[in-house]
């Protein structure tokens, strides 16, 4: 039994060394992206639930989510099955706020959310590394794991979790108060990276039996009276 924690133990540490790096891409990735918003109009998008569609606009090639009621409001892209992608976009709190993109999402049919999906969190300077720059897991019925800003999380087949620290993680200083920051997001396979910036904020991979393969990209509104802004979404698929 001794022997095989042992073993278990060194291939739990060598899948921390082996698996992809949460390094900034290299400037040559630039070729591939499109953009999915026109800066002019919500085509190709829509919101969820259907009647939260007040809730989005277009100003001066600019997406603006306003909070109407205390719900959480998603406008999502059209393509609901994508699996393998890089996105990037700038985004803007011009106030408090907590927002964020959705994805890999599917309908959740339990009632609890809109969707289940992995969430990218933004929220305001000061909101705490629970979720600026954090993994959310939004399930509707699997186990929510905490992904901080600055950390790195392994999920087991069996659900057991490994965390670590990134070295030269995002902080609060890298953060544009009040103004546009940028957003790049990496799925790949099972593998999951999340840059604020230039700066890896966390980074998690999801080897359980039960996760969520492909889904669609959605950005949120998380609380009444909140506004954020979206703009030069752009979306490369692997």
């Amino acid at each position: 039994m001794h022997t095989q924690k042992l073993i278990y133990s060194f291939f739990v540490l060598l899948a921390l060394f082996i698996l992809p790096s949460c390094t900034v891409p290299n400037a040559e990735d630039k070729a591939g992206f499109v953009s999915i918003f026109d800066g002019k109009t919500l085509a190709g998008w829509h919101a969820v639930p259907k009647d939260s569609s007040g809730d989005w606009s277009v100003t001066n090639g600019v997406i603006l989510g306003a909070g109407s009621e205390n719900r959480l409001s998603y406008l999502v892209y059209k393509d609901d099955m994508l699996r393998d992608f890089e996105l990037k976009l700038s985004y803007c709190l011009p106030e408090k706020g907590n927002t964020g993109v959705e994805i890999r999402s599917l309908p959740d049919t339990t009632g609890k959310r809109p969707f289940e999906g992995y969430h990218a969190d933004l929220g305001h300077l000061g909101i705490g590394p629970g979720i600026l720059g954090a993994w959310d897991f939004h399930f509707a019925k699997r186990r929510e794991y905490p992904c901080k800003r600055g950390k790195r999380l392994i999920i087991d087949a069996d659900g057991k979790t490994h965390y670590t620290k990134i070295d030269n993680a995002l902080a609060k200083k890298d953060i544009n108060k009040h103004q546009w920051n940028e957003i790049h997001i990496i799925a790949r396979g099972n593998n999951f990276q999340f840059f604020i910036n230039g700066k890896c904020a966390s980074e998690f991979t999801d080897n359980f039996k039960d996760s969520l393969k492909q889904g669609a990209i959605g950005l949120q509104i998380h609380d009444k009276g909140m506004k954020v802004k979206f703009k030069d979404i752009r979306l490369k698929r692997l």
